[in-house]
């Protein structure tokens, strides 16, 4: 009796999970490629190995299009749920980044799913996914809020909590203001030796490691499991091999290894232990070691827009009174902004149609938090971006508009009929925010486009901070850049520059003051960055606003228009961009990692201006649908 007890305490307790998420605003295509390649292999060949046991977790997005899509796979998970082979895991419905949000919204996004998963499958789950495995210490309390009872985090990050040996194998408990919840270590070496390696090659080391710990170990708190948590994305298998087959060899080897270890359940591990080590943990995620999403905000504008913008669609849904359903309509709306893609290191956040499907859900919670009232026409100064300069916000019904003091220029240009964000698309390959009216002045005989955002032969306005000097509740508001003298090229002239909103028009008038006792010859460039479907004739078409109406293609100048026509084919918009004076036009797209981010539109005039004189022109841009 004694030596089988010895025996069973010598086996390792294996937690296998599988994890899945697919954003809402992803295709049918990328939906169905997750389902088949990460989703159906794992579950099915579970499901034949009653004796296995695994934890589940596939984020609420993904679970309701499986529900629509593949509703016998879903009763599928039910059945094994109710034979408890099966345990699964709550989390936020839409995969937030749960740090970077409000706490309302971290557990109204728990709470949702909780809901949902109480709904189909008649339990309330008792532990919570954490995307990346982003941490915060404050996030206990935020979960012990949400009655969940334990999570999980990596390794790693318990090596940087200071834990070590056989610490590494054994769930401890973690506080914030007398709120406690259960950690669990997840081994991502494992992981990702198991896609490489057979899985007895990797227990059977790991069994040899983790039984060294354990002897070596003086930790008092270690239970008698020695506990490993994985959660392979896939297992070693050849080229040709299909993941059916590869996962159904993982599970007949797990099966084979009942000597050297056993599946279990979370749940059934927080049963047994009696006395837990206690763990604060730093700032950390599972992404990488120096991984902080609030520097990842600061390091990629695209991030950062979506975040502020977040942020003030949160300010405007709690200053919704009275009206419970639309308020709560609002903020899911809001949460299918903060999906984790769109805050994490990849491409996701660089994925233009996952960016543009969350702003129109910021726009559409914004909408809702003013159905019943009519906007007030005006400019309101609010420090949108948190850099400690306040921007200016003009929101209206069609449109809105927000104008910050660096450059003068547009940084978001809603046109709210459409919920499109015109102007999301953070900043070009060199590092410059994409704006509207990006002003900069360049050589006459500067010929390539590419050569203008060089400092040492240009004036970039757009790197200048411009004085506000006039604004009215009317829509109107006027910037000033002074001259700064012989010491910058060009800096002898001053930047006039008057913005007037009204309906689907915004206005833009210059005037360009020389103040030297020279001359100047130059070409002034008010550059405009917009961010359209793509590029293709089926999704945006360019065309002269005059009576030749010819088509304008990428890459190449046109010369001595008055305008450009731009049909916005996706969203079935009109954009037309008029000028008092004839100037040139060249358009460029601009991508990052080959990914469309937006297209340059950048008018070209020619300007000369005598000593102590002025040179005026003025823009309008109207929207149609």
């Amino acid at each position: 009796m004694k030596e089988e007890k010895k025996a069973n305490q010598s086996k390792i307790s294996l937690i296998i999970g599988s994890h899945a998420h697919v954003p809402s605003s992803a295709s049918e295509k990328e939906f169905e490629y997750i389902y088949e390649t990460r989703m159906r292999p794992f579950v099915s060949n579970l499901y034949r190995y009653s004796n296995i046991h695994a934890v589940l977790h596939y984020s609420g997005v993904l679970l309701y299009w499986v529900e629509r899509t593949h509703p016998g796979f879903f009763m599928l998970i039910e059945d094994m749920i109710n034979r408890k082979q099966a345990e699964i895991l709550g989390g936020g419905f839409y995969e937030p980044v749960f740090p970077l949000i409000p706490l309302h919204d971290r557990i109204g996004q728990i709470e949702l799913m909780t809901t949902y998963l109480r709904k189909h499958y008649g339990k309330r789950p008792q532990g919570c996914w954490l995307p990346g495995m982003v941490w915060e210490q404050p996030m206990a309390n935020a979960l012990c809020a949400s009655d969940m009872t334990y999570t999980f985090l990596s390794q790693e990050q318990f090596l940087q909590a200071g834990m070590k040996g056989a610490s590494l194998y054994s769930p401890c408990i973690t506080e914030d203001q007398g709120k406690l919840i259960v950690v669990f270590p997840t081994a991502l070496s494992v992981e990702k030796e198991l896609a490489e390696k057979s899985f007895s090659h990797v227990f059977n080391e790991l069994h040899k490691k983790v039984e060294k710990e354990f002897k070596s170990s003086s930790n008092r708190y270690s239970p008698n499991e020695k506990i490993i948590c994985v959660f392979p994305e896939k297992v070693a298998s050849s080229p040709e091999e299909a993941p059916d087959t590869a996962w159904n060899r993982f599970f007949e080897e797990i099966s084979l290894s009942e000597k050297l270890l056993e599946t279990t359940l979370p749940s059934k591990i927080i049963k047994t232990v009696k006395a837990y080590g206690k763990a604060s943990f730093p700032n950390s995620s599972a992404y990488d070691k120096d991984f902080s999403p609030r520097r990842f905000l600061i390091d990629h504008d695209e991030v950062n827009n979506l975040y502020s913008k977040m942020i003030l669609t949160n300010v405007l849904i709690n200053q919704l009174k009275g009206d419970k359903s639309r308020k709560q309509n609002a903020r899911e709306e809001l949460w299918k902004a903060q999906d984790s893609l769109l805050f994490s290191p990849g491409n996701g956040y660089l994925r233009s149609e996952f960016r543009k499907a969350a702003y129109s859900s910021l726009l559409r919670a914004e909408k809702l938090t003013r159905e019943k009232e009519k906007p007030v026409s005006s400019f309101v100064q609010y420090d949108f971006d948190f850099d400690g300069i306040k921007e200016f916000l003009f929101q209206d019904s069609l449109i809105n508009c927000y104008i910050q003091q660096k450059g003068g220029s547009i940084f978001e240009l809603d046109y709210l009929p459409k919920e499109w964000n015109y102007l999301d698309c953070g900043s070009d390959s060199g590092g410059i925010r994409c704006t509207a009216f990006n002003d900069l002045m360049v050589p006459v005989d500067s010929k390539q486009p590419s050569m203008w955002t060089d400092s040492n032969n240009n004036r970039l306005c757009f790197n200048e901070q411009y004085e506000a000097i006039e604004q009215n509740k009317k829509g109107k508001l006027c910037f000033k850049l002074a001259a700064s003298g012989d010491e910058m090229v060009f800096g002898n002239i001053e930047v006039n520059k008057c913005y007037a909103i009204k309906k689907d028009t915004i206005s833009v008038s210059y005037t360009l003051k020389n103040t030297g006792n020279e001359p100047l010859k130059f070409l002034f460039i008010p550059e405009i960055i917009f961010s359209f479907a793509g590029i293709g004739d089926e999704l945006v078409r360019f065309y002269s606003d005059d009576p030749s109406g010819k088509n304008i293609h990428y890459d190449r100048q046109y010369n001595n228009i008055s305008g450009l026509k731009i049909l916005d084919v996706k969203n079935e918009v009109q954009l037309l961009l008029s000028s008092g004076n004839t100037f040139s036009v060249f358009l460029s797209p601009s991508f990052k990692n080959e990914l469309y981010q937006a297209t340059k539109i950048l008018p070209i005039f020619s300007a000369y201006i005598k000593a102590r004189e002025s040179w005026s022109s003025d823009f309008s841009l109207k929207f149609s649908h």
